[in-house]
C-alpha cells in the first residue's frame, strides 16, 4: 500500500505536543532497549530528539508520519551520542545493563534480559533495524525511511543481526 506524501507546513505547538505525547512511550521504550536498558541514555537521547523535532517542526515531511519521524531523527541522535561516546572512550556499561529492571520492578523485567544484553553487542544499524521490524512491527519499507537507507539493505541488517544473536545466544 503506497503511503501518501505528508507536508506540514506549520505545525502548531499544540498539533506537535499532541502528536509527540501519542509516541513518547513508545520512543522511550525503542531508545530503552537500543541502549541495552540504559535509562539515562534512553532518557537523554529521547530528550534530545524530540527537542530536535519540536525544532524542525515546521519542515515535517513523511511519507511514513510523525512517528517514524521522530523514530528517524532518534536514530541520528543516538548515533551522534554513541559517536560521541567512543571519542570520549566510554562505552556502555553492559553489567548495569544486565541489571535494569523494567517498570515493574519484577522478576518478569529479567525474562528477556539475555536478549537485550545480545542486541546491544549488534552494530547501531543490525539494532535498530531488529528493534523497529521485529519490537515495533514496521515493515521493511517503513525501517528503510527511518534509517535512510535502501530497502535491501534493511534487508541485510535484519539477516546479519537475526545470525549475530543466534550467535550471541547460543554462548
Amino acid at each position: 500500500m503506497p503511503y501518501s506524501y505528508v507536508y506540514i507546513s506549520s505545525m502548531t505547538r499544540e498539533e506537535f505536543t499532541q502528536l509527540a505525547s501519542k509516541e513518547q512511550a513508545a520512543l522511550r521504550r525503542f531508545l530503552m532497549a537500543a541502549c541495552g536498558g540504559n535509562r539515562e541514555v534512553a532518557d537523554d537521547v529521547a530528550q534530545e530528539a524530540l527537542l530536535k523535532a519540536y525544532v524542525a517542526k515546521d519542515r515535517f515531511q513523511s511519507e511514513a508520519g510523525f512517528s517514524a519521524w521522530l523514530r528517524r531523527i532518534a536514530f541520528n541522535c543516538l548515533g551522534d551520542y554513541q559517536r560521541k561516546e567512543r571519542l570520549r572512550g566510554s562505552t556502555y556499561d553492559l553489567d548495569k545493563a544486565r541489571g535494569v529492571a523494567g517498570e515493574g520492578q519484577s522478576d518478569q523485567a529479567f525474562e528477556y534480559q539475555e536478549l537485550y544484553h545480545a542486541i546491544e553487542g549488534l552494530t547501531l544499524s543490525e539494532r535498530t533495524a531488529i528493534l523497529l521490524f521485529y519490537m515495533e512491527d514496521r515493515p521493511v519499507r517503513e525501517v528503510s525511511q527511518i534509517m535512510n537507507v535502501a530497502e535491501g539493505t534493511v534487508k541485510g541488517y535484519l539477516s546479519r543481526g537475526r545470525d549475530h544473536l543466534r550467535a550471541m545466544l547460543k554462548e
